[in-house]
């Protein structure tokens, strides 16, 4: 299993850019202990940068959408994944090293399910709704604008983790 080896940028206000301290960092597969990627190390203007850009587009569109119009945009999102879910385990298995036929197994539906469960989540407007969207674990959506969130992800299941954080907010 072999990742090219490619250099990121990081995507902020829909424009791919390098860190603006001009720095980057080596991803390590600790499983191989080979370099699979070079990633823009972000500064703290970076981190303001994209927060803003974040603010701006929740402002400017995300928080006019209907409920139907954030249900089908994470409907796709979810398509998306589970039609990329392949190359999406490969990339995370290299990242964590944990094996291939895991991360297909136990992350990519997972994480394509919870994106699903959010965006029905989205059209319920009122009250409370539970769900059960991973098994063994029950969740709780309460109608609390947020507006823009930050996430950090641990180095062990970063996408699910991401997913977890991200579909509540959207």
């Amino acid at each position: 299993m072999s990742t090219t080896l490619r250099k990121h940028e990081m995507f902020i206000g829909g424009v791919w850019t390098p860190s603006s301290g001009g720095d980057a960092q080596e991803v390590v597969n600790p499983a191989t202990g080979k370099i699979i990627a070079h990633v823009p190390k972000g500064t703290a203007e970076d981190v303001d940068r994209a927060v803003a850009a974040a603010r701006k587009a929740f402002d400017e569109g995300w928080s006019d959408s209907t409920p139907r119009m954030r249900s089908e945009a994470m409907l796709k999102l979810a398509d998306a994944i589970e039609e990329h879910g392949d190359e999406l385990a490969r990339i995370e298995s290299e990242n964590v090293g944990k094996p291939l036929a895991a991360t297909k197994s136990e992350e990519i539906p997972p994480i394509v399910d919870c994106v699903r469960f959010f965006a029905g989540a989205a059209r319920t407007l009122e009250g409370r709704a539970t769900g059960e969207y991973m098994q063994g674990f029950t969740s709780m959506v309460r109608r609390e604008p947020l507006g823009v969130v930050g996430s950090i992800a641990p180095w062990n299941y970063p996408l699910m983790m991401a997913a977890w954080k991200i579909g509540p907010a959207l």
